[in-house]
């Protein structure tokens, strides 16, 4: 729709222009400051400019202008926004998507990649339901959006879930025994024991040969749980990249970056030259045993991920790896790869409270609130609207009492209810949306207030590409409050069955349940129609 009104625009003036959507829709549908660009060249004032340059849309088909300070507005007239709503209805779900000529990015996008010691936690939540909907909406857009999980599996961090276990498992058989600063606890421990002891025996955790054998194996049941974890919310990732399995890519990476100059040793130990493009200082990525680093692993990995010929790399990180993205971005660089190619994107963290309080820590976990357990606690559909309602580097905290409320102080409801109302509305006027009275109805009968609903409800694909431009993906959510809003408003103040123009407005109701549907779909979410 954005794109029908520039071209428009350009043809009727004859040159390229800006244009930009108001807050305010009873003023324009979009309008342009092109009249003050034009103040200088033409020696005109800015208000004499856009009088005369509207005038020129005074017998347009597709767009009504006029001037106000200076400023171009325009509104997209009622009978090109009917065959553009009866388009949308037609087209379904698929109405917001880019035309087939615009494509997009191919994007290799890798988040969560939480260590495989334990479930999920709420600290995690918020990146995956990021990256999910990032990629369902770069999908849709026209992108081809690949999704990853880093497993880190060649860290000290797997030998402490083996001893962790040893641990736990002798205390349960009944020893004392005293744990090290750092360990892993809470229940899925126990059930992590109780299942080696079913494959393995009570041996295994007396023999010290073998804490690595059991530390894979509970590695391996801890992905178990994360998979189903992310499943439950909707959430199915399609590369899942072992650390330790790309470790034979290592002696290759580190010639690769030493061709470049811009490494040395000191100390007994291997630096590179970070400090040279941007970081704060140079870094190990070998150590004096000749063990690699953690950097070092990463640097295998983003060489792994750009000798695959993506066009852009974007990973998901939580906001306390901010100092860590200078020294990637420059071992890519020194790789010889385009490092503006990376794009990170930071999330912060998120608070959780239960009618005012803390959100009690999990017994399951021990240390943490579970993923589970937020999903258990306020279901699917709340969980991703509400991490998905701020920007990522904005702290979010909210309270799951909040979501019980049936008012507008809860969105998801207040944006069901909108959708479900539209249902119960068809219902009573013993119509359906697909009936072809219906979908050829007149807007030339609604009032502005109906004509701006329409057009609020087909900006959809301006939305979802700005959202997805600017990774503020926070807009989508949004926008439905904004669209719910309106609806609500519309519909208490006018009588849609039995109106002599009811049709025209079922018509603008069911637009308003697509783009409504559309958008939760595209959430991971689902649409109610009966509440």
């Amino acid at each position: 729709m954005k794109n029908l009104a520039i071209n428009e625009i350009s043809r009727v003036l004859g040159r390229e222009v800006i244009i930009e959507k108001p807050k305010d829709k009873t003023l324009a549908h979009y309008a342009s400051p092109v009249a003050f660009s034009l103040a200088k060249e033409l020696r005109k004032a800015p208000k004499i400019i856009a009088q005369e340059l509207a005038a020129k849309f005074s017998d347009n088909e597709i767009l009504s202008a006029s001037a106000i300070n200076g400023y171009l507005n325009f509104h997209i007239k009622p009978s090109v926004l009917g065959n553009l709503a009866q388009n949308a209805l037609n087209l379904g779900e698929n109405f917001a998507k880019n035309s087939t000529d615009a494509k997009g990015e191919k994007i290799l996008l890798e988040y969560i990649s939480a260590n495989p010691t334990g479930p999920l936690h709420i600290g995690h939540v918020r990146g995956a339901v990021y990256g999910d909907t990032f990629a369902k909406v770069g999908n849709y857009l026209g992108s081809e959006v690949c999704t990853e999980y880093y497993i880190n599996d060649a860290g000290n961090q797997i030998e402490l879930l083996g001893i962790s276990m040893i641990l736990r498992a002798k205390e349960i058989f009944g020893q004392s025994v005293e744990y090290p600063e750092k360990y892993y606890r809470g229940e899925y421990i126990d059930e992590l024991v109780n299942l080696s002891v079913e494959k393995f025996g009570k041996e295994i955790f007396y023999d010290d040969g073998r804490i690595l054998e059991l530390a894979e194996f509970a590695k391996d049941e801890v992905l178990k749980i994360i998979k189903k974890d992310l499943a439950d919310c909707g959430i199915f990732i399609q590369n899942w990249a072992s650390e330790k399995s790309l470790y034979g890519e290592l002696d290759a990476t580190i010639a690769k970056l030493e061709k470049s100059g811009e490494m040395y040793k000191e100390g007994g130990k291997v630096w590179i030259k970070s400090s040279a493009v941007g970081d704060e200082k140079d870094r190990v990525v070998i150590r004096e045993d000749g063990r690699p680093t953690y950097l070092a692993g990463d640097i295998v990995y983003h060489n792994n991920k750009f000798e695959r010929g993506f066009e852009r790399y974007v990973n998901v990180w939580g906001a306390d790896h901010h100092g860590y993205i200078a020294r990637l971005k420059a071992a890519i660089h020194f790789l010889g790869y385009d490092e503006s190619a990376l794009e990170i994107v930071l999330m912060q963290m998120v608070n959780l409270l239960k009618n005012g309080e803390a959100f009690k820590m999990s017994k399951r976990s021990g240390t943490s609130v579970l993923m589970s357990d937020v999903l258990s606690a306020i279901g699917k559909d709340n969980l991703r609207f509400m991490f998905i309602s701020k920007k990522g580097e904005t702290p979010l905290e909210f309270d799951i009492d909040e979501l019980g409320k049936e008012d507008s102080s809860n969105p998801i409801f207040y944006i069901n209810y909108a959708h479900a109302r539209i249902y119960q509305i068809f219902g009573k006027a013993g119509k359906n949306m697909s009936d072809s009275e219906v979908l050829g109805a007149d807007f030339s009968t609604l009032d502005e207030a109906g004509l701006n609903l329409a057009f609020e409800a087909m900006t959809l694909n301006e939305v979802l590409n700005e959202a997805f431009a600017s990774r503020g993906l926070q807009k989508i959510p949004d926008f439905l409050k904004i669209l719910a809003a309106d609806f609500h408003k519309y519909y208490n103040e006018n009588r849609v069955v039995g109106s002599e123009n009811e049709n025209a407005k079922l018509k603008l109701f069911a637009l308003v349940a697509l783009s409504i549907r559309t958008a939760f779909g595209l959430m991971g979410l689902s649409a109610k129609e009966r509440m």
